[in-house]
């Protein structure tokens, strides 16, 4: 990896956050490399298009939906050896289950310089939905970001019953198709069946929903709304009516 300077020229990768999902939420500095890039690489099935529009019309574009990592990191490696500068856009930020370290790891390997451009993550345009604030003076100084094991594995000591003992603001990841897991893990933790859960459907998109409710019935209104994927489960002091004002 390479610290960005001033001047920087091309053959560098920017590893950009596109934000959650409304294309205005992009920073103004990711918005301006991608409008420079010679090359762009963009997680089709989570950045909205709208985030390209700026994009200059000779510019190649790919989508990684498409492209396994080898043929990926070949596209970057082939146009920073030409002296061509690439965008590689991801959803959210790129350090939250952003899937850039596997990236990283191979443009390290071949020598081939790049640069991180935080985003806004989906964690914080959830909270923003729900009018909340995850520190809650009183009950809560901490935010966990985490995820149920599924093909990526989950280490025994991050068990989301053990994270869940803590009674801090908890953003769940990845999981919202595994919500009586979830259910499950509170209620061993020792979360009553009253405790307020949320759940943030495509946070910032247009068709953005979100579903209220307990640990108690929680599972059923997700399931209710057809919610399998793309959403964070909010489990935190501040859904409390009486604590979120």
């Amino acid at each position: 990896m390479e610290t960005e300077q001033r001047g920087q020229p091309a053959g560098i990768v920017y590893f950009i956050g596109a934000g959650p999902g409304d294309p205005d939420l992009i920073t103004v500095k990711g918005r301006g490399l991608i409008a420079r890039a010679d090359v762009i690489i963009y997680a089709g099935s989570l950045v909205d298009p709208a985030v390209l529009d700026v994009a200059r019309p000779d510019a190649e574009v790919y989508d990684s939906a498409g492209l396994k990592l080898e043929a990926q990191i070949r596209v970057m490696d082939e146009a920073v050896r030409q002296g061509k500068m690439v965008a590689r856009v991801h959803t959210g930020d790129p350090s939250i289950f952003g899937a850039t370290l596997e990236q990283m790891r191979e443009l390290d390997r071949l020598g081939v310089a790049y640069t991180i451009v935080p985003g806004v993550s989906s964690a914080f345009a959830a909270a923003a939905a729900l009018g909340i604030e995850y520190t809650v003076p009183g009950d809560t100084q901490t935010v966990i970001f985490t995820r149920l094991s599924g093909r990526t594995p989950v280490p025994d000591s991050e068990a989301l019953q053990l994270l869940a003992a803590h009674r801090s603001s908890m953003v769940i990841f990845l999981s919202a198709g595994m919500v009586p897991r979830v259910v499950e893990e509170l209620a061993a933790a020792g979360y009553e069946p009253g405790t307020p859960v949320a759940v943030v459907y495509r946070a910032s998109w247009a068709d953005q929903l979100v579903v209220r409710g307990t640990l108690g019935d929680i599972a059923t209104q997700v399931e209710a709304a057809e919610v399998t994927h793309q959403a964070l489960i909010v489990v935190s002091p501040a859904l409390d009516p009486a604590k979120a004002h």
